[in-house]
């Protein structure tokens, strides 16, 4: 299932899924709870299990089961309340980290969702290698992820699944229907358990058995639905990646395992977020006038600071500046900070990209913003072709 040492043709779709995300956060935030057995809900008698750690997992404690249950299966279990205002933070950096790779993403929970990374003449490299690259970002957020790479979603998302925790499987094209058949029908999205108990009825108990079937008996069973699920259970699924309405902001954070508190670490930090920001308005052909920035302190005090400026921006020599004076507002040198925000809204259309072939530019002052702006596009076409990590400025390092 490795198509690393392969070409790659066709799409290249991902689905990425964070492992047992919500107690992964409490253990994140918490470090004496690594490594023990933690349920996200209410231990009370009518309540019910949200999530689990993979500690709690071989007591028999899911999702959705009663309170009661668990408590008896997993008696030394900690339980935690759920924090989704800490589950959307996070959630936002695992999608920015995405976006850092491809335009084309689509979240379809706050702990899941789909990214299209097919190769083209920008974006060359390996998708199994993109993958790798991605899986290794999030895990720099202290948490981690599994993903399904295939040539569709249905696919991938069934990838995903496929060896959780930390896991990545790779199902090259033309491997879809050999990898599907075997699996239990169960696997397949829209087939619950009253669907289920019908196909075992007739003797569908695997993808590759629901892929056999006539058009008689799948119609009777899904209906006008019957062609797309036994095609899905062949590996064969069109859905295009389609990306929600145009963004409203641009932004990244990056959350601390060890506190911050000298000006030197905060803003070669800063430097680095905002170099981000800039490349993703630029992939997206937009600029923007408002500039936000945030702080936030150990005990999860947070702190922004927003200016709007005349002309539109969207480039890092022009929202430093700005980052560089909003800081002092929110922030003193020695103060310690856990999480570091940069944010670009308020948009119009990105100007036009002119190369130097069609300027007289000759960058003899270094501080030319034609001259640095030029320099931004380049630098984006290498991390395009050798990823994000290929190139950095000098105050990032």
């Amino acid at each position: 299932m490795d198509a690393h040492n392969d070409s790659w043709h066709g799409r290249a779709i991902i689905h990425l899924d964070l492992d047992a995300f919500f107690a992964s956060v409490a253990q994140l935030d918490n470090p004496e709870l690594r490594g023990k057995p933690v349920i996200v809900g209410s231990p009370s008698p009518r309540g019910v299990v949200t999530t689990c750690s993979y500690e709690a997992r071989p007591y028999g404690v899911h999702s959705a089961m009663s309170s009661v249950r668990a408590q008896k299966l997993c008696p030394d279990a900690i339980w935690v309340r759920g924090d989704f205002t800490r589950y959307r933070e996070l959630s936002g950096q695992v999608f920015d980290l995405l976006r850092a790779y491809t335009p084309h993403v689509v979240p379809t929970s706050i702990d899941e969702g789909y990214g299209d990374i097919t190769p083209d003449t920008a974006h060359t490299e390996h998708p199994t290698q993109v993958a790798q690259r991605i899986q290794e970002d999030v895990a720099r957020l202290g948490i981690t992820c599994s993903i399904g790479l295939a040539s569709n979603r249905t696919v991938a998302k069934i990838a995903s699944d496929y060896q959780k925790p930390r896991g990545l499987t790779v199902i090259a094209p033309g491997g879809e229907a050999a990898f599907l058949a075997p699996l239990p029908i169960r696997c397949l999205g829209g087939i619950g358990c009253k669907t289920a108990a019908k196909l075992e009825h007739i003797g569908v108990r695997t993808l590759g058995d629901l892929a056999r079937l006539d058009d008689t008996d799948t119609q009777a069973i899904f209906g006008s639905l019957g062609v797309t699920m036994r095609d899905r259970a062949r590996g064969i699924d069109p859905r295009e990646i389609r990306t929600a309405d145009p963004a409203k902001s641009v932004s990244n954070e990056q959350t601390f395992t060890s506190d911050l508190t000298t000006y030197a670490d905060v803003h070669r930090t800063l430097t680095a977020i905002a170099d981000k920001v800039t490349t993703r308005l630029r992939a997206k052909g937009l600029a923007g006038r408002t500039v936000h920035v945030k702080v936030r302190s150990p005990n999860f005090e947070t702190h922004g600071a927003s200016r709007t400026v005349t002309a539109p921006l969207d480039d890092i020599t022009e929202l430093m500046p700005i980052v560089e004076e909003l800081l002092p507002q929110i922030w003193s040198d020695g103060q310690a900070v856990r999480l570091l925000g940069v944010g670009v809204s308020n948009f119009t259309d990105g100007g036009e990209q002119l190369s130097f072939l069609e300027t007289d530019l000759t960058c003899a002052d270094a501080d030319d913003l034609a001259c640095q702006k030029e320099l931004s596009r380049n630098i984006d076409q290498i991390r395009a072709k050798y990823g994000p990590d290929a190139l950095k400025r000098g105050a990032e390092i």
